[in-house]
């Protein structure tokens, strides 16, 4: 059997996530991602996919961040005419975030014509709304999880639970060809177990090949329960010296788990009663909405309290879904708990609040996940003195917390947990930078006696 990979993106970086595998002339893609990053990062979305769009069968996709479904709309409007699959969870939070990402770039690429940021040459969005729609009439009814389904002849998909975001999943293909039959499993981004809200990742079953995502690939996280009782001293201190408290957050999941704990902080008294609790984000009000319609991905003990009231409310939360309530939030000098987008503070409204706030010692910048190389959010988490928004220096006096015990990536004992000791032909190691989560992850491998490559992008290698 001649089976090929080629790794089109999260090649020894952690975003743009995209992976080809071939097989008697089938082509089946598993992601199609944004690179997320600074601008010489992000210009890679604009090159050539390093395949033909047009010959791609399928296309699997293992859950809604941005980095792993961003790309989608430029990849049908580049002749892309296969079948979408996807878990029904996340066939309605990709709707969300495709229509967000196209009205954002088709703002960004207008305030940077305005402005003149690039000279006189125009700037076009990578797609707009209409390309994100097109995109949306390819996605298959959603796959349940453990169902097997027939990609095309000879490759039959399983969804298996992730437990990184709603609605996430890894997938096991198995590959025929006449009498030779092989399996790959590729992990997408796994979950960390004993979350509050979403059901622990499936262990990975037998396979041939893992592709295998590696972002903590080396180091543990700290406990949750030390991160969640430094958020709410992040929030007591701040709000003692009367300063606000911004916490960028990713849409999907990272929102919702912070509102959770929010919800438990106030009725425990961990939180002084007069905060005020602002979701600044239309896309994760929308994903907070789309939670509530799938129990299938949830934890047994966050079903039971689902049932029985809504776990998110809380007294002092308001959702502000128009741009006047989101401007109106900066008019306030203090006792505020601002959430918004995105969680690497490259886009959404979040610039916005840092902008008002980084500025002002009373206040406090809480991180509470994975900030790539590159991003604004990296910079400020690095120290920077001062850090570029909206075309102006701003001076980083604001208290910078980073908490990282709320990542939704598993860190490296649970990696190899979900890894197993079953044997494996090799592990194939993607979405991790290279210097640091990677070779240290591929190191621990060897010393078990697992073979671990790292692809680099637009590598094509046999699955011998």
């Amino acid at each position: 059997m001649a089976l090929t990979y080629a790794c089109h993106g999260a090649a020894r970086e952690v975003t743009g996530s995209c992976h080809l595998l071939e097989c008697g002339g089938r082509r089946i893609l598993v992601d199609c991602g944004l690179f997320q990053g600074d601008r010489e990062v992000e210009a890679a979305n604009g090159e050539p996919f390093g395949f033909d769009p047009a010959s791609i069968d399928a296309l699997l996709l293992t859950h809604a961040h941005l980095d792993h479904c961003g790309r989608i709309p430029l990849l049908v409007r580049q002749g892309f005419h296969g079948r979408i699959l996807a878990t029904s969870a996340t066939r309605e939070l990709v709707r969300v975030v495709l229509l967000d990402a196209a009205s954002l770039q088709v703002e960004d690429a207008a305030h940077a014509r305005r402005s003149g940021r690039n000279g006189t040459a125009p700037q076009a969005p990578l797609y707009d709304i209409d390309d994100a729609l097109h995109a949306l009439d390819f996605f298959e009814p959603g796959i349940g999880y453990d169902q097997p389904v027939e990609v095309v002849p000879g490759i039959v998909a399983r969804f298996l639970d992730a437990g990184h975001i709603l609605g996430s999943a890894s997938i096991l293909l198995d590959v025929s060809d006449g009498d030779a039959r092989r399996t790959v499993l590729f992990s997408g981004d796994l979950g960390n177990p004993g979350r509050p809200l979403l059901r622990d990742p499936t262990p990975a079953p037998p396979a041939d090949h893992v592709v295998m995502e590696c972002t903590y690939g080396d180091r543990p996280h700290r406990p949750l329960p030390d991160s969640i009782d430094e958020l709410f001293r992040a929030i007591r201190e701040t709000t003692q010296r009367h300063g606000n408290v911004v916490i960028p957050t990713f849409a999907l999941e990272r929102a919702q788990e912070v509102l959770y704990y929010l919800h438990q902080g106030l009725r425990e008294g961990a939180i002084p009663a007069h905060v005020r609790v602002f979701l600044d984000s239309p896309m994760a009000i929308s994903a907070t909405e789309i939670f509530r319609r799938h129990p299938e991905c949830f934890d047994r003990a966050f079903l039971h309290r689902l049932q029985h009231g809504d776990p998110f409310a809380m007294e002092g939360l308001h959702f502000t879904r128009s741009s006047t309530e989101s401007m109106a939030i900066n008019n306030i000098e203090g006792g505020a708990v601002i959430l918004a987008g995105s969680g690497m503070c490259n886009g959404g409204r979040v610039r916005h609040h840092l902008k008002h706030n980084l500025w002002r010692e009373r206040s406090s910048i809480v991180f509470v996940g994975y900030a790539a190389e590159g991003t604004l959010a990296r910079r400020i988490v690095d120290g920077a003195a001062s850090v570029r928004v909206f075309n102006e220096d701003i001076p980083v006096r604001a208290q910078v917390w980073t908490i990282n015990g709320f990542s939704a990536h598993a860190d490296r004992p649970s990696l190899l947990a979900w890894l197993g000791e079953l044997p494996r032909k090799e592990v194939l190691l993607v979405h991790g930078e290279y210097e640091r989560g990677m070779r240290c992850f591929a190191n621990v491998l060897a010393s078990r006696g697992l073979s671990a490559r790292m692809p680099r992008r637009g590598e094509r290698m046999a699955l011998a």
